[in-house]
Formats: C-alpha cells, sequence, structure tokens
C-alpha cells in the first residue's frame, strides 16, 4: 500500500472501532517506566513512534536512530544525558535532523549534561554522554514546544534534588504539560505547576502499579470528521472517559458547531450526525494544534469557511503543516491563506475537485486529515503506510466503516 484511491458508496457510516492508547501518554508512562520498574502499564499505543520509544529505551547500541519520531527524540535526550555512565549518539532521519532541538539542549547543559551536535548546531544528530546531576532548578523557554518541558518533567523525579522548571514567556500546550503532571501523580511523583513555575520532587521508589492508557483523543478526530462529512452517522470509539487528561478531548465542543453530537456510555463514545453546522468558526488552538488539520479540511469538506489560530508549533513538526495544508487544499478548490501561527479558510463556493492526489510530506495527520473527504469525492492519499506512526489501523478501521480503496501495490 503505497498510495491509494479513497471512495465510499453511500455516505452513511456505521459501527463501531477500538482506537490504540494514546501516544503521549503511552512515550511519558514508557520513560518513567524505565525509572521505576515496579509500573505495569495497560492499552499502550501501537503506533511506530511508540514502538520506537522502546526500542530506544531497550538498546545496548550506541547509536539509536529513531527516525520521524519527535517525541522520543526529545524524551530520550534527557533521559540518557541525566543517566551516568550511558553513551549515545541520538539520531533520526532528514527531516528529524532539521527540526530544533537548541533550546532542550541548552536546558540541559545548564543544569550539567554534556551533548554534543554532530552535524548543525541546534539539530540532531547529538552524542550524549550521561552524567550525574544535582542541579536543581532551570529556565527554559516556554513557547516552542511543551515536548522540551515534558522531556525535563519525566525525569527530574530521579534526581537527587528534584527540579525547579521557571518557564519564560507565554506557555504553549498548556494541556500537555498538564498531562504529564497528572501522570506524575498517578504513579505517585509529586509535582506542581503555578504560574510560570513547575517543580517536580525527587522520588527514589514507587510500589508496584498498574497504569492504563487512555484511547488517542487526536486519533478520534478523523472519525469526528467522518461523522461530520457523512450525510448520516452513528459511529461509537472506544476506550474514551469523560475527564481527560488529553487536550484534544476539546474535540467534542468544537465539532458540536460542525454536526456532531458526542455522548458517552462507559468507555464507549458515540458519535451520531447532526444537522446544527455553523457557517463559520473561529477557533484559538494553542491548547490542541494537534487537531488543526482535521479540523481545517472538515471545514472545507461542509462548506464552513475557520480562522484557526494558535497554530505557531506545526511549522516545526513532522513537515510545516501549514504550508502542506495550503498547498493541499489549494488542489481541491479551496481559497487559504497561512501566517506564521494561523490559518484563514473561505466559504466554498465551487464543488470539491475530484480524484486529487494528496501529497502526505511523511507526516501521519496529513493522510489521515484528508481521508475523510473520501466521502464527498474520491481522493488519493499518497504514502498511506505513513498513518502507522500513530494509527495502525486507520486504514482497516475506514474499510470496516464502509470505505473503499485500491492501492497502486
Amino acid at each position: 500500500m503505497s498510495n491509494i484511491r479513497l471512495t465510499h458508496a453511500s455516505q452513511i457510516l456505521e459501527g463501531n472501532c477500538q482506537i490504540t492508547g494514546s501516544k503521549s501518554e503511552s512515550n511519558r508512562l514508557l520513560i518513567l517506566k524505565t525509572l521505576f520498574p515496579s509500573l505495569i502499564l495497560d492499552n499502550l499505543s501501537n503506533s511506530d513512534d511508540t514502538q520506537v520509544m522502546q526500542r530506544g529505551l531497550a538498546s545496548d547500541s550506541h547509536t539509536i536512530d529513531i527516525g520521524h519520531a519527535g517525541t522520543t527524540m526529545r524524551f530520550l535526550t534527557s533521559y540518557f544525558a541525566t543517566t551516568p555512565g550511558v553513551e549515545k549518539v541520538l539520531t533520526g532521519s532528514q527531516r528529524m535532523q532539521e527540526r530544533p532541538i537548541k533550546l532542550l539542549v541548552n536546558a540541559l547543559r545548564a543544569i550539567g549534561a554534556d551533548i554534543e551536535y554532530l552535524k548543525n548546531e541546534g539539530y540532531p544528530p547529538l552524542r550524549i554522554s550521561g552524567k550525574a546531576i544535582s542541579t536543581q532548578s532551570v529556565s527554559l523557554a516556554a513557547n516552542v514546544s511543551s515536548q522540551y518541558i515534558t522531556s525535563l518533567m519525566l525525569i527530574a523525579s530521579k534526581l537527587p534534588n528534584g527540579l525547579e522548571i521557571v518557564l519564560e514567556g507565554e506557555i504553549t500546550s498548556i494541556p500537555y504539560i498538564n498531562m504529564t503532571c497528572a501522570l506524575l501523580h498517578r504513579v505517585g511523583i509529586n509535582s506542581t505547576f503555578s504560574g510560570q513555575i513547575i517543580r517536580v520532587f525527587p522520588q527514589k521508589t514507587i510500589g508496584s502499579k498498574t497504569v492504563t492508557v487512555e484511547s488517542d483523543w487526536s486519533s478520534a478526530s478523523y472519525h469526528f470528521s467522518m461523522v461530520a462529512l457523512a450525510t448520516s452517522a452513528n459511529v461509537s470509539i472506544h476506550s474514551y472517559v469523560p475527564k481527560s487528561l488529553q487536550g484534544d478531548s476539546i474535540l467534542i465542543d468544537i465539532y458540536a458547531q460542525l454536526g456532531v453530537t458526542a455522548a458517552f456510555d462507559g468507555h464507549r463514545l458515540q458519535l451520531t450526525k447532526s444537522n446544527k453546522v455553523k457557517s463559520h468558526i473561529t477557533l484559538d488552538l494553542i491548547k490542541a494544534p494537534d487537531i488543526a488539520q482535521t479540523i481545517a479540511v472538515t471545514c472545507y469538506g461542509l462548506g464552513v469557511s475557520c480562522d484557526l489560530t494558535g497554530l505557531h508549533t506545526l511549522k516545526i513538526k513532522e513537515t510545516d503543516r501549514l504550508v502542506a495544508l495550503q498547498n493541499e487544499l489549494t488542489k481541491l478548490g479551496a481559497s487559504i491563506r497561512i501566517t506564521e501561527d494561523s490559518l484563514h479558510l473561505e466559504v466554498r463556493t465551487d464543488a470539491i475537485v475530484s480524484d486529487v492526489a494528496i501529497d502526505t510530506y511523511h507526516d501521519h495527520r496529513m493522510a489521515m486529515a484528508f481521508a475523510p473527504l473520501g466521502l464527498c469525492v474520491p481522493i488519493v492519499i499518497n504514502d498511506a503506510e505513513v498513518v502507522t506512526k500513530s494509527y495502525p489501523s486507520f486504514w482497516d478501521d475506514l474499510e470496516s466503516l464502509g470505505f473503499f480503496y485500491d492501492s497502486d501495490k
């Protein structure tokens, strides 16, 4: 399956899907389990990124190649840097070597870590010599990526004095920091997050404990989009809980404006189609940037205009997602404008161009965000296997909901 042509016969969706555990929660918990082996993890993500994290943590190799896995690069950098006696070269794909990591490296160096760049200043690959760290406070710019902050939080409890992290500037993606705090508390690590200061206190041991990973809300976004674009829909996805740690659970409120009604039945989330669709939506997605692509494509499919802001982190993801969205939506006939941190889509006045080949830029979210348009017109998704990065069963789940696809391989 390299490129696929996607269609749907009826535009009516019926079915249920079990969605893999949250990649964000899984990768945080895997670091904590390595630090505290008594932890038992249930419903781990089966995504490529989580498998890469597991292999990286278990590897005895001197050089670890994490491919496109940005979370793994950031979390392993702090883990290896604060593990005495470890000598590692941490590298990745060509795109990974273009994604900045300087802020995290600077913060780790400030507390005594030994890290050097092997190619370009500020970017992987990195040579890391693990050391015992005793410094107990560090400052970090908070307006680039919450993953830098989380990376430090995850290893902080194993430092002899814990760690105080002073955040400078506007804080990006606060829900992801709150998620990390909540997971620390869940496993028994004391931490606080107040104003611009995070404190994680030292913890020597943790008793045996099982932690269940909630299913991934970012992956759920594609099901919300499909229900919005269907003529009729009754789809259930699981396992989810009403009070989620994941910022992307804001999907329920957002898609209520786009014709989707969501209701919980235990751990099952029931999605049904309604006819209450706004003609225009304005959203600040600074707390949930990963769902911006899905929302933009849904709006285009529905003929809804939108103004999406708070998107500055999209430029340093697997691709520059704002440019990628502009390129691919324009192919479909959209009138769209982007800035450094926003996207503005005008009302669709013409039919969606059919049989357009969507380039995915090695980005799983591009493939999955555009796939629901197969309910509206035949659409081609290039490099369809890229979805395995976060949602390996995506195409199987679409097939169970009545989609048809032909592959050129």
